[in-house]
């Protein structure tokens, strides 16, 4: 029987073994870092100290870049895009952004453990200055912007990871079905795609034309790759030189960057499901807001790039000229919001990207032979650094895979 006293004179002990236990050390999961990422660098070779595609590994636990290492030769690789993980073998495409009617795309196939990167076909490109390249998120179609000569084309993705022969390219000098051209005569002397955005469903391809202030979108056939008749958009700022656009993570705007007045387009993005003749339209939100200073002269700025981050909470611009990085919030109903202004380290900031983890921001700065690394808030969506600045010559494009 468990009397009172006995209680008593027990409690003592209890009290004593449940201290110990509290302080008995507790085996905590060790925390495990984030592997090193494979990172590469389009250069521009015209000005003849890089040559071609660089890599380097970047730690994103501390945030680090190592020194980049030429790993495949190629002319002026401006624009990079890589087959999405998990399709096979990755190849790795690379336009050759040489204003020359006869430019191409390079195919790479890509270790995945090493890095290393092996030619494995060259196809045209289909018009002068490609400028941009994208690929579905199956792998199996891919499309480039001729910024000079006035087209787009699109390709298949081969069973080896090569693209095939274009399968269509499409003429934008047509300005009745394509647009007017825009009132900037110098920028504005001829049509000029700058992007293929495909769809987050990869049903539609988004084409920014700064040549004509329109954005072009078109259904994408899923069996041959060929594309519909475009549907057009237009801010109605002639002179604005849409550049590149993005989507929001919810799928329903859609941000456009316009080069040649340094601003950025909120659109509302609509696309029909259930039809022989399915179309995707933008809807203009009539909100634009400028990525430079109020103080700043908008005839020394081109605007670049831009991203969202994968909470869609913030969008981050580049400004050459100004050379700065801008941070915006992202409002409920998509307005965007002035957070920071923050000097990007270098000159020309002609793109930049997040790292995987959205850490961290590496910035390409054209002109001033460098990379920087500047560390993200996650919380506030600030940006500070740079934390680390990495020598490399004439950076025009960052891709991490």
């Amino acid at each position: 029987m468990f009397s009172r006293r006995r209680f008593l004179v027990l409690f003592p002990a209890f009290t004593a073994s449940a201290h110990a236990f509290a302080t008995w050390p507790v085996r905590k999961k060790k925390v495990v870092p984030p592997p090193s990422i494979h990172v590469f660098f389009g250069t521009d070779t015209n000005k003849g100290v890089s040559k071609g595609i660089y890599r380097s590994t970047f730690d994103p636990a501390l945030g680090q870049l190592t020194p980049p290492t030429l790993i495949a030769a190629t002319v002026r690789p401006s624009y990079l895009a890589a087959t999405p993980p998990g399709v096979g073998r990755r190849s790795l495409y690379a336009v050759n952004a040489i204003n020359d009617p006869g430019a191409t795309v390079t195919t790479f196939v890509m270790d995945t453990k090493d890095g290393n990167l092996q030619q494995t076909g060259r196809v045209p490109s289909g018009g002068a200055g490609p400028a941009y390249v994208s690929v579905d998120s199956t792998g199996r179609a891919a499309f480039v912007a001729n910024y000079f000569g006035a087209s787009i084309a699109s390709y298949r993705v081969q069973p080896d990871g090569t693209l095939s022969q274009p399968v269509e390219c499409l003429d934008f000098k047509d300005h009745q079905k394509f647009g007017a051209l825009g009132p900037i005569s110098a920028r504005q002397d001829n049509s000029h795609p700058h992007c293929v955005t495909i769809s987050p469903d990869d049903r539609f391809l988004l084409v920014c034309d700064l040549g004509t202030d329109h954005i072009a979108v078109f259904y994408i056939h899923p069996e041959t790759g060929q594309l519909s008749d475009p549907h057009l958009f237009t801010n109605e700022r002639p002179g604005s030189g849409p550049r590149h656009v993005v989507f929001h993570p919810n799928g329903r705007w859609v941000y456009c960057i316009n080069e040649i007045d340094s601003s950025i387009d909120r659109c509302l993005w609509t696309a029909t499901r259930f039809s022989n003749a399915p179309q995707g339209l933008l809807v203009n939100s009539t909100f634009s807001i400028k990525t430079i200073a109020a103080d700043f002269p908008a005839e020394k700025n081109t605007a670049a790039e831009l991203t969202i981050s994968p909470d869609g909470n913030f969008l981050y611009a580049s400004n050459r000229g100004e050379d700065s990085l801008v941070v915006f919030s992202i409002a409920r109903n998509g307005d965007l919001a002035l957070l920071q202004r923050i000097p990007c380290g270098g000159k020309t900031p002609r793109h930049f990207t997040l790292d995987p983890t959205a850490q961290w921001l590496l910035c390409g700065n054209q002109d001033s032979a460098n990379v920087t690394v500047f560390r993200r808030d996650a919380a506030t969506g600030k940006l500070s650094g740079p934390t680390q600045t990495v020598a490399l010559d004439s950076p025009l494009f960052t891709l991490f895979a």
